[in-house]
């Protein structure tokens, strides 16, 4: 797999550690609030279970299950594939995702829970924000690291599937 991939941009102890700080932030704004996490799956499996260890309010956690890429593309187009949506009523969501690009996933589900739900709050995290031009108005309330306009993996992020297993994040080589 190593030989697919053009650098390393962000170790596991880099990853972990900016977590760290991301953690305890949302312990501190969420203190006392009633959260619920939602993570979209499957990029933000690691970011979510590595970040959720650092979160020390309670919290409730959901999973959707989204895509839009196929590839390196994305297809412009958002399938849920799950109907319902976890009870968020009074409650603050807060969205995980793995990376914020076109901005047209985060912009379609955070319009379905304020559509769908009475949240108290719906905000946004995200571990990778990519510096580009947004199809969706719409950026992220916390970010791990903001990149440059290229092709990550690892640490939950994959190309049709694979390299998601990686500790670290990676820019791949062009395929």
């Amino acid at each position: 797999m190593e030989q697919d991939l053009d650098r390393i941009l962000y170790s596991e102890s880099t990853i972990l550690s900016r977590l760290d700080e991301i953690g305890w932030q949302l312990s501190q704004d969420y203190k006392g609030k009633n959260l619920t996490v939602v993570a979209i799956m499957n990029g933000s499996i690691m970011f979510m279970s590595d970040l959720l260890k650092r979160i020390i309010i309670p919290l409730q956690i959901d999973c959707w299950s989204i895509s839009s890429y196929h590839g390196s593309k994305s297809t412009g187009n958002i399938k849920f594939r799950q109907h319902d949506i976890v009870d968020v009523k009074d409650r603050h969501v807060l969205l995980l995702d793995d990376i914020l690009d076109s901005g047209l996933t985060l912009h379609t589900i955070k319009n379905k829970i304020l559509a769908e739900s009475n949240a108290s709050s719906v905000k946004s995290c995200v571990l990778l924000s990519k510096k580009v031009k947004r199809i969706k108005d719409i950026e992220a309330d916390y970010v791990g690291f903001e990149i440059e306009n290229e092709f990550v993996v690892g640490y939950g992020l994959d190309y049709n599937e694979h390299y998601r297993n990686l500790p670290y994040i990676a820019v791949l080589k062009t395929l």
